[in-house]
């Protein structure tokens, strides 16, 4: 194991044995903490997200863990937000209605169109990446949202997937990558977008 831990965030809704599994298998070990101080200064840090908007962001916001985040992504310091994590980086979501998420994100997740059939969006998809520099890479990654972004963030580069019409799978600025989809549950390829971020923050 690597001497400085990956801190995750705890948001007290987020099932974290995966994302502990899937960097013991690249060799990093993993704190979750709700310190905010620690959010600052630790070299990588996680947001993840499992479960519901407002008790995520209440979570979050509590003892000033939204502040030490925006600052980490505004600084472009290695952040890592996954699924509901990326949802929490915008304005806010359909999900709870009047409630103001980092906005760090352009733009409010919007609930996919029950017309579909089936709601949640889970299982692999293909992630359309645009290639060159940075992180991002295009491969099938494993989904499980009701909830997505629809229009590109400006001033960040945007991975597509597609569910009854387009919608951002994955965004990524330097070392701050935000993955509507399970980099930790998608096997060799979200493996290998891990150890991509392990080493854009090195």
């Amino acid at each position: 194991m690597t001497d400085a831990p990956i801190r995750v965030v705890r948001t007290s809704t987020a099932n974290l044995a995966a994302v502990r599994a899937a960097f013991h298998r690249l060799g990093h070990a993993v704190d979750v903490t709700d310190d905010p101080e620690l959010i600052a200064e630790s070299p990588r840090v996680v947001l993840p997200g499992v479960g519901a908007f407002s008790a995520a962001l209440d979570a979050v916001r509590s003892g000033g863990l939204d502040e030490a985040v925006k600052d980490r992504v505004r600084s472009e310091r290695a952040t890592l937000a996954v699924c509901l994590g990326l949802q929490l980086l915008a304005e806010g979501s359909e999900e709870a209605p009047g409630a103001v998420g980092l906005s760090i994100l352009k733009g409010s997740a919007r609930r996919f169109d029950p017309s579909l059939g089936r709601v949640p969006h889970m299982g692999w998809n293909k992630v359309e990446a645009p290639g060159g520099p940075g992180i991002l890479r295009s491969g099938y990654g494993y989904f499980a949202h009701s909830y997505r972004l629809e229009e590109p963030p400006e001033g960040w580069t945007v991975a597509w997937s597609d569910y009854g019409g387009r919608f951002v799978a994955a965004v990524e600025r330097g070392p701050v990558l935000a993955c509507q989809f399970h980099p930790e549950l998608s096997g060799q390829y979200g493996a290998a977008l891990l150890s991509g971020w392990l080493e854009a923050g090195a």
